[in-house]
């Protein structure tokens, strides 16, 4: 059973790098209390960059709690609290190799979509003062998951999260993320069928035929 273990929250902040000032809402903070859950964001949270975060399609992004234990062994850092690696939801038990394209979860009031995988940048390297972030990410190939709001509604700490529609085609997150970046487990047929999946993110479509183009 997968489980809301935390509801993390930030508004954006100038943070610097490469000397210029960039805007940034990746350093998340949990919050007690219920949080509503609109189609765009949580209460409380918003994009620094709307051009590159944000929209319908990655409206909330959700981290396994389930993840935490390897990158703190990695990179040395014993106290990680929520919210570390931008997530607006941390849950026990997600599991990007058994969640698919367009699932279905249902948190509190609130029904959730599968849109896409997370594609990190460079600001996660800033959230955890760990240059090389993006790439150790994309390495591992556990990236979160972000998601659509079907219906907005409030959600709380210690709320379960439920799968209640599978989506059609059966392609997993992991799958998809490692098919893409991977260079030792691409495949091209998950792509393939990635492409004849509604629900995944134009952003993801966009990336699947350039690289067939190339």
């Amino acid at each position: 059973m997968m489980k809301l273990l935390s509801i993390n929250v930030a508004e954006p902040v100038a943070v610097e790098q490469a000397g210029r000032s960039v805007a940034t809402a990746i350093f998340k903070k949990p919050v007690a209390g219920p949080v509503y859950v609109g189609r765009m964001n949580l209460d409380g949270d918003r994009q620094g960059d709307s051009k590159n975060h944000g929209g319908a399609d990655k409206a909330v992004y959700a981290f396994s709690y389930d993840h935490y234990a390897y990158w703190s062994a990695v990179l040395n850092k014993p106290d990680m609290p929520y919210g570390q690696f931008g997530e607006n939801l941390s849950i026990a038990g997600l599991d990007e190799a058994l969640i698919n394209i367009g699932d279905q979860l249902e948190i509190g009031g609130c029904l959730l979509e599968v849109s896409q995988p997370r594609i990190p940048c460079f600001k996660l390297g800033l959230a955890l003062d760990v240059p090389n972030m993006p790439r150790l990410f994309i390495e591992r190939g556990a990236t979160g998951i972000y998601f659509r709001v079907l219906r907005e509604g409030e959600i709380a700490t210690g709320d379960p999260v439920e799968i209640v529609r599978r989506g059609r085609h059966q392609l997993a997150v992991k799958t998809l993320f490692t098919s893409y970046f991977d260079p030792q487990r691409q495949n091209p047929e998950a792509l393939a069928t990635a492409l004849e999946i509604p629900e995944l993110a134009l952003e993801w479509r966009r990336k699947i035929l350039n690289k067939s183009a190339g």
